[in-house]
Formats: structure tokens, sequence, C-alpha cells
């Protein structure tokens, strides 16, 4: 069986994944920072019959790393990488006038460091896959100016430079930077609590563009899930 890792996979864009990738038949290895929100996801996927370690952490500790990909070693091997874990910096989003620099360096250190960190750390199994795979989940404020949403936009557009430049020293390896489009979740609720967000697409409705990755494996580089999804409907 095909193995995952994916963090940030109690809830949202990260449990929808999995739920998409345990149906297929893969084997997950889940990270999230809330035990109790995190086990029950295990539990749902349960009934799939895949194998699932959940593993409850925070993926700024570099032990925790150490045990995701030992987990998954523990599972035969590693295949996919989601680097899904994200920080706003500020909840809710600030002006940059008014961004508490350690809010900054916090999303930095989840959204960049961190994930740069559970990379090296995951290479050597990635390589000796067949169809080794990073999955960088990115956000349309990397590329876009948005009010108050300068830090987190910045700490996403650095993490798609590294996937590019990964991309670049790893040619083995298929290395996609995913923008998932506006969605219903507990970050973008954390990060502007005064909108209505009723009207956002669920994140399972994205989830078809990253399996179409998985599927077909297109050149390594910068996607849109719902440009994805709507193609493969």
């Amino acid at each position: 069986m095909p193995v995952a890792i994916i963090t940030g996979a109690s809830k949202g864009l990260g449990r929808a994944l999995a739920g998409a990738l345990a149906e297929r038949g893969w084997d997950l290895v889940l990270d999230a920072r809330t035990a109790p929100v995190l086990e029950e996801t295990a539990r749902a996927l349960d009934a799939y019959g895949t194998k699932v370690v959940a593993l409850p952490g925070d993926v700024t500790d570099a032990g925790h790393r150490a045990e995701l990909v030992a987990a998954a070693w523990g599972l035969g091997g590693l295949d996919l990488l989601v680097n899904n874990a994200s920080a706003l910096g500020a909840e809710p989003l600030v002006r940059l006038a008014e961004l508490d620099l350690a809010g900054l360096r916090a999303a930095l250190e989840t959204n960049v460091v961190a994930a740069l960190g559970l990379v090296q750390e995951a290479l050597p199994l990635l390589r000796r896959s067949a169809a080794g795979a990073v999955v960088a989940v990115s956000s349309d404020a990397a590329a876009e100016a948005y009010g108050t949403w300068g830090g987190y936009g910045a700490s996403k557009a650095a993490l798609d430079q590294l996937a590019a430049v990964l991309a670049v020293e790893e040619p083995g390896l298929r290395v996609w930077a995913v923008d998932p489009g506006d969605m219903r979740t507990d970050l973008y609720a954390a990060a502007v609590p005064t909108d209505d967000d009723r009207d956002r697409p669920e994140p399972s409705t994205v989830v078809p563009g990253f399996l179409r990755l998985l599927d077909e494996r297109p050149a390594s580089g910068r996607y849109s899930a719902p440009a994805l999804a709507e193609v493969a409907r």
C-alpha cells in the first residue's frame, strides 16, 4: 500500500484529504496539535480498513517530525508528504503596521521552517519511492496582496519558493505547491471572524484536484486545486 504523511490532518482540508486517500487504500501517518480531535479523525478512517497512525504534536518540534517519518517507515516507506499544517501569525489577522513580530516568526516557523525540516527528514524515504511526491499547501495570499494577510501570505510565498527550488534539486520527485482556494475552515474563521463564510465551499470540494495530481503526476510546479477539480469533473 502507498503511504502518506499529512500534517494538520485533524480537520479541514487535511482531514478531507486523509479520507480520500484512505478510501483509495493508502496507509496514513496523521499529525495535528490537538490529540482528541486527531484521534477522532483516525477512528473515522477505520471504516476504510487501512492503517492509520495518529501522532499528536507540533511540527515545529524536530523530535515530532522524526516520529512522523519513523511511523511512515514502520508502515513500509513514504510515497507522499503533505505539508498542510499552518499558522496565521495573528488571530484575527491584522495590518502589517500592527503585526506582532513574534506572531510573524511563529507563522514562518510553522509554515516554512517546519515544512522544510519535515522534507529534510523524509527525503531518504521519498527518494526510495517509485512515485515520491511532496505537496506544499499554499494560498492565494502567497501571490496576491490582500490587506491583513501580509504575514501569512509572506510565509506561504516563502513555502512556494522552497517547493520550486526543491523540485529543481530533487528531479526524481514531484513537488507541487497547491493553492486550495477559498474554503470554509477553522483557519479562515480565526483569520476573519467577522466574515460570514457560509457560502464558502467545503474542503472536500477541492480534494479531487489534489487526487488528480496524484493520478496524472504533472510536472512539479504551482497549481490551483479548484481549477484541477473543475477539470476532473
